[in-house]
């Protein structure tokens, strides 16, 4: 498995989201599960995914596949009362830090929940409320 990688089931199971901007290259894209937009920069995306890990309870990673750049790894986690399943599409750049982050997710009804739960964190983010005036 690749270090990068390796670190971030790490991050993800110590529940540490302020090590996660450490793997993140500073021009990361994420794409979620929510909506159809792309969030862009290092310090946005970590203050999107320590939210998502806030939200999320018992999560775990079930299947870690790929080599090289291109990872696919396969959760299951809560959202209230909700199960959900889904998958992180990772790649990763030449200096082997997470280039791009997709987020494809199921069912639709835990998906509505998650991002109403992250539309009200978000908005009180100073990370993210500083990335949106830059923005404008």
């Amino acid at each position: 498995m690749h270090p990068t990688i390796q670190r971030m089931t790490e991050i993800v199971a110590s529940g540490d989201d302020s090590k996660i901007i450490d793997i993140l290259a500073p021009d990361v894209a994420f794409l979620p599960p929510t909506y159809w937009k792309t969030w862009t920069g290092g310090e946005p995306v970590a203050a999107i995914l320590g939210h998502v890990g806030q939200i999320f309870e018992d999560f775990t990673y079930r299947r870690i596949m790929g080599e090289g750049a291109d990872w696919a790894l396969e959760f299951q986690c809560r959202i209230g009362d909700l199960d959900a399943v889904g998958v992180d599409l990772i790649t990763l750049n030449d200096d082997g830090l997470i280039q791009t982050f997709e987020v494809v997710m199921r069912p639709l009804k835990s998906i509505a929940v998650l991002r109403e739960e992250m539309m009200s964190r978000i908005g009180k983010d100073a990370r993210f409320l500083k990335y949106m005036s830059a923005m404008r």
